[in-house]
């Protein structure tokens, strides 16, 4: 394990992380995509923190959700600002504590963060994909996380856990590998989209489709469509708060002014705020990669898949220990969906327990301390294999 860092809001660091690599799926032997494509050659971005035991049965997967990445905790150097996305709840005795597992955390297929995706170089033209890429869904990354697993010499997880995309990748993993996972955690996610998640997915792809610069995902030569990615950015946030966030963090403030200005400019902290997440958005995130995942996570619906339109059936081969969380002020993915969930997974007679987190601050809820959610996660993985 590396040397730990100490940094003011989550105690103990994992410390300095490396980005690492796994290429598979060389031609001809491709992975085959669910949409009949084949891709390959494959690269998958990954990163580790702590170490795997001698019987490797300490392995645990982390699942990002729409715009993250391999980068779950530690620092990439020691100048980085920011630790990795969820270090408030991955390392040295905290939730989940690398001095206990090993943890992985993959960036999934169809990424632009270090694994393949559309912006990555087709090697049948030296050019980047962009709209040659083929579509993929859930199912297709977790086969390339499964195909990582593979290369580590990993025979089984300990757990797989994750929130919003995430947490649809840890259901498809019980599902589509249930002998390969002892015990799952999926946050603030669902079994498929509702008509609502799908609409401002649909919403937020039009608005970088609209932008001139996208010239049909051919960009990468060029200007690229910054603002309509912007755009989808603002749409996107606004899902991932609630309304009491909304009030609490900006209200009807004003922004650096006392008075309206009487034209388009950002008159409220709310406007100034989504405009400076949409800027920082398109300055690390590639359009194409946002039309694909989004298309990935409305494709989603285990019942279809796997059940016939059951959802009960789907998960009738499921061998796993679940841990099913949502959060009260989740307005994307509201706690009815998570009970869906735990109902299905009931009926299969499966060992399941839930709780609904009192949390103000919408989907993002996960991703913020939490001092329930860390014990929850904590003892459930102490006891996941009793």
């Amino acid at each position: 394990m590396s040397e730990y860092i100490e940094h003011d809001q989550s105690g103990v660091s994992v410390g300095l992380v490396k980005k690492q690599r796994f290429t598979f799926a060389q031609p001809p032997d491709e992975l085959a995509l669910e949409s009949g494509a084949t891709l390959g050659p494959i690269t998958i971005a990954y990163e580790t923190c702590g170490e795997l035991n001698p019987d490797k049965s300490n392995a645990i997967l982390i699942c990002h959700a729409l715009t993250g990445d391999a980068h779950v905790a530690g620092y990439h150097d020691a100048d980085d600002p920011k630790p990795g996305w969820w270090d408030i709840m991955v390392g040295p005795g905290k939730g989940i504590d690398t001095d206990r597992y090993f943890v992985i955390c993959t960036n999934i297929l169809g990424s632009c963060m270090g694994s393949t995706g559309p912006c990555a170089y087709n090697p049948k033209t030296t050019d980047p994909y962009s709209l040659d890429f083929p579509v993929v869904t859930i199912g297709d990354m977790v086969n390339a996380q499964k195909a990582l697993i593979d290369h580590l010499d990993i025979p089984f997880l300990h757990a797989v856990i994750g929130g919003s995309i995430g947490g649809m990748q840890v259901l498809e993993w019980c599902v589509r590998f249930p002998e390969m996972v002892k015990s799952a955690i999926p946050l603030a996610t669902t079994i498929r989209h509702s008509a609502l998640a799908i609409a401002f997915n649909e919403v937020a792809r039009q608005a970088i489709m609209a932008d001139p610069n996208w010239n049909n995902g051919k960009y990468y030569n060029g200007p690229r469509p910054d603002l309509g990615l912007a755009v989808a950015r603002m749409i996107g946030h606004i899902t991932y708060l609630s309304d009491d966030a909304m009030r609490l963090k900006f209200g009807r403030r004003l922004q650096d002014k006392s008075d309206f200005s009487f034209n388009f400019d950002a008159d409220f902290q709310v406007e100034s705020y989504l405009r400076h997440q949409g800027k920082k958005f398109v300055e690390r995130f590639d359009a194409n990669s946002f039309l694909y995942i989004t298309k990935a996570a409305d494709y989603f619906d285990l019942g279809r898949e796997y059940g016939e339109g059951s959802d009960v059936d789907a998960f009738s081969d499921t061998l796993a220990k679940f841990l099913v969380m949502s959060f009260t002020s989740d307005w994307l993915y509201p706690t009815y969906q998570s009970r869906e969930i735990v109902k299905a997974l009931k009926k299969n007679g499966l060992d399941v327990s839930f709780c609904e987190i009192k949390a103000q601050w919408g989907h993002d809820a996960f991703l913020l301390p939490s001092d329930r959610m860390t014990t929850l996660i904590k003892g459930f993985l102490a006891h996941a294999t009793d």
